[in-house]
């Protein structure tokens, strides 16, 4: 019974990153993660990897209610620290939330999303979301070419960010490496 109830949890985001150990202090940071990990290391910087219109994944469309086939800007980079990912990000901005103050947003390149977004004292964030990925996630996936040592599953996080009738979705993907810092 232990098994499909940890299975079950896996499968779906949560409101606490439970059994997340040295993980957790990471995960809860309610404000800037950039912020965090430039006081973390020496050296901080953002690798643009992918900026594309796509689908989202099923559950991101789902979650911002994009249609199906309905495809936004999905902006991926490396957050390193000390010349060594750290964190995947993964960002969903529907083209219908590029306007107004976050109209730039799409050109950022190898600048920090969360520092535009935490800027501007107008943006509203929902609360936390938490999930252990296993290998056969999508995110895992992706994240799986930045990994230094391997990882059974990643822990990641995610929340939607508003401006008005704005939304952008943006989940967090810790790589082990971020547990040297």
């Amino acid at each position: 019974m232990k098994i499909v109830r940890q299975d079950w949890l896996r499968s779906r985001w949560l409101s606490q990153p439970m059994n997340s150990g040295a993980y957790r202090r990471w995960l809860v940071e309610s404000g800037s993660l950039t912020r965090k990990l430039q006081r973390a290391s020496e050296h901080f910087a953002v690798e643009q990897i992918r900026s594309a219109a796509a689908r989202p994944l099923a559950e991101e469309a789902r979650l911002m209610k994009l249609g199906p086939e309905q495809k936004a800007l999905v902006r991926e980079v490396l957050l390193c620290c000390n010349h060594k990912p750290a964190v995947f990000a993964h960002s969903v901005l529907p083209f219908a939330s590029l306007q107004g103050s976050w109209r730039g947003l799409p050109r950022l390149g190898n600048k920090p999303l969360g520092a535009a977004l935490f800027s501007d004292p107008l943006v509203r964030r929902t609360p936390l979301q938490f999930r252990k990925l296993s290998a056969s996630n999508p995110l895992y996936q992706q994240a799986r070419p930045y990994l230094q040592f391997g990882a059974e599953e990643l822990w990641a996080r995610r929340s939607l960010f508003f401006l008005g009738s704005s939304t952008i979705l943006v989940t967090e993907v810790f790589l082990p490496q971020v547990l040297t810092l």
